[in-house]
């Protein structure tokens, strides 16, 4: 019997709503954004098309079952999302429902660049556990995959070890690369320094001057967010003819429904579904999460998670053989930005960062699965903009050019052989993610705020909250993660 009958002849208790809409602009028109042009929207669709089981996607307008019975719910279909459905489905005898607004890497998750690294971490902080856990869990999934053949996993993961490189230009900055090569080396992760001359031989297309230098991880990584998440979805649908999953797109979220008797939580309410979940309901609706909260929760609740989107800009060149890269890349000015957002104590202040929505460019540089030149990247806070704004890309092209001679003299032309992916990062102004349950309503979970690191820490976050809705003890301490004590 095919999962979703099965689930739907369930009985259908008498729902009790205690909430309006969830009115993000996402929710009420579901849109992918990632391109310039008309006829890349149509591209991007066809590989999502191409890389998803079809007979799972409902499109909108279709009908469907009213109920369906799940022990666990779980809102968002980002790789956090569906990552946690795949621990479940892997570790567990539990039943587990997906449902979400829009398709799977219609967000931050599709527009980013597919770092696994280390390198820009901190040993001792509260994110290097779950970091390196995730980091752990990607590595056995790569090794689980390449033992399959077929491609192994660079073909269904898009898994390269590229290798990371840190690069400063300056004395200070080089010093700091210094340091923080002896801090990680301390730490167990194979870490080199470089002088600018050994940086040169490694990368002949890369210029940091004489005072420049690089810190090396060769054992960092790279994935295609598009194949890690096809390879998931299947992994998922696989448990669907045990009537153990169930995924719903293009359906949002509108309401948490509860209990006429015991007034608990007990399901998520679609614009199409009623979804019901024994064990736990799970918030993983990335940016969104606010909006989310805010019209699932009763006004005399005062939790306010400050989760808000954080825009950010790619450019994808093209078959472009002007820059050849050996490894992937990031300047040093990225791990500042990352260091200066985790010491922001006062959760309720504001920064003049969110203050004037400031503009953020940090040069990284990559070279994906199908050889294409990826540039990034760019943070700011515009809201839920999905436009393209031109004089970003433009920032993005020349601080690339700062650290790649070779493009300065060429003019960059957006509109030929050029992709720009524009995602929203679920910020938050500690630089923690929000990974537990939600104080008074005991079976309701969120799992968000990962803002650039979503992709690395999904496997780590899905093995967390799957300890958590069981009760055991978890492989690193959610505690740095928690709402209680840490909200108002």
């Amino acid at each position: 019997m095919d999962a979703a009958v099965a689930f739907a002849s369930a009985r259908n208790p008498s729902p009790t709503r205690f909430s309006s809409s969830y009115a993000s602009p996402s929710s009420r028109v579901p849109q992918r954004f990632c391109v310039c042009r008309p006829w890349r929207g149509r591209e991007r669709e066809r590989r999502l098309r191409a890389l998803r089981p079809q007979s799972q996607v409902r499109p909108p307008g279709a009908t469907s079952a009213d109920a369906s019975h799940h022990d666990v719910v779980v809102v968002g279909a980002g790789i956090v999302g569906l990552t946690i459905a795949r621990h479940l489905l892997l570790h567990t005898p539990l039943s587990v429902a997906v449902v979400d607004a829009a398709v799977p890497c219609s967000g931050a998750t599709g527009a980013g660049q597919g770092y696994i690294w280390m390198s820009h971490r901190t040993p001792g902080s509260d994110m290097w556990e779950l970091a390196a856990r995730s980091k752990q869990l990607w590595e056995e999934l790569a090794a689980e995959v390449d033992g399959q053949g077929g491609g192994g996993a660079r073909e269904k993961l898009g898994w390269m070890r590229t290798g990371s490189l840190l690069v400063g230009r300056t004395s200070e900055e080089l010093a700091t690369l210094e340091e923080r090569t002896k801090v990680l080396s301390e730490a167990g992760i194979h870490a080199e320094f470089l002088s600018a001359s050994s940086l040169h031989a490694l990368e002949p297309a890369l210029s940091v001057g004489k005072d420049g230098g690089a810190m090396f991880l060769p054992q960092d990584c790279q994935i295609d967010a598009f194949q890690a998440v096809s390879l998931i979805e299947k992994t998922n649908n696989s448990y669907s003819s045990e009537g153990r999953y169930m995924e719903i797109y293009n359906d949002p979220a509108m309401s948490l429904v509860r209990s006429e008797v015991t007034g608990t939580v007990e399901a998520v309410q679609t614009s199409r579904n009623t979804l019901y979940g024994r064990k736990a309901i799970v918030i993983a609706s990335g940016a969104w999460t606010r909006s989310l909260l805010h019209s699932f929760l009763e006004p005399a609740l005062t939790l306010d998670i400050p989760v808000k989107p954080r825009k950010g800009h790619l450019l994808v060149v093209e078959n472009f053989d002007k820059v050849k890269l050996n490894h992937a890349l990031m300047d040093v000015g990225y791990v500042d930005h990352q260091v200066a957002k985790s010491n922001h104590t006062h959760m309720a202040s504001k920064s003049s960062e969110d203050e004037h929505g400031a503009l953020s460019i940090s040069m990284t540089a990559t070279v994906d699965a199908k050889g294409n030149l990826v540039l990034g990247s760019s943070r700011e806070f515009k809201g839920f903009s999905r436009e393209v704004d031109k004089y970003v890309v433009k920032c993005i092209w020349e601080r690339a050019g700062e650290f790649f001679p070779a493009l300065k003299n060429v003019p960059l032309d957006i509109d030929h052989n050029t992709q720009i992916r524009i995602g929203h990062r679920p910020y938050m102004p500690d630089g923690k993610p929000v990974i537990g349950f939600i104080p008074d309503l005991p079976n309701v979970l969120i799992a968000t705020g990962h803002e650039g690191n979503g992709l690395t820490m999904a496997l780590g976050t899905a093995e967390m909250v799957t300890d958590m809705i069981l009760g055991n003890p978890g492989k690193v301490d959610c505690s740095p993660f928690s709402i209680k004590h840490r909200f108002s």
